[in-house]
């Protein structure tokens, strides 16, 4: 995942092959569908331009207009840094709001949120292999044609 960075090998590569751009979507703790600060990915973007060597436009939200506009053109070798998608009950289906109450995404939302997810990238490569068994809005890759699993997914694979 992008928070620990063991995905950084996949990153790396993927931009010294050419990729045009890197959208990173991860989540951090469990925000259970809500905005909460501390699991905010702002600082990764700081860690992640350390290691890369280069800068990184961190968004503030994960889906949207104006996460769609950043994602739609970038400068080549650019890399982008979604805000954790658990902050959307859409992200997992189910969540608590800020008084303590089961929530649950509506279909439409979920449909809605995927869409916007699809609008930021061409490919779909997952390097999440603690999570790839999920159901999840990130997980399914729902609407890319080309769809791979980085070098993280595949190192855990063949230790099987």
């Amino acid at each position: 995942s992008v928070g620990d960075l063991g995905a950084l090998p996949t990153i790396k590569m993927v931009l010294e092959k050419g990729a045009k751009s890197v959208v990173l979507a991860s989540h951090l703790g469990r925000p259970d569908g809500s905005k909460v600060a501390k699991y905010s990915l702002a600082p990764v973007a700081k860690i992640l331009e350390e290691k890369l060597g280069k800068s990184v436009t961190f968004c503030s939200d994960c889906v949207g207009e104006e996460v769609e506009k950043t994602c739609a053109d970038p400068a080549p070798g650019s890399v982008i840094l979604l805000e954790n998608l658990r902050f959307h009950v859409e992200e997992e289906g189910k969540g608590v709001d800020a008084e303590g109450n089961k929530i649950k995404a509506k279909a439409e939302e979920v449909t809605a949120f995927r869409k916007s997810i699809r609008a930021l990238a061409d490919i779909y490569c997952n390097d999440a292999f603690g999570t790839a068994h999920r159901a999840h809005s990130s997980m399914v890759g729902e609407g890319f044609d080309i769809k791979c699993s980085g070098g993280l997914m595949a190192k855990e694979l063949d230790a099987f």
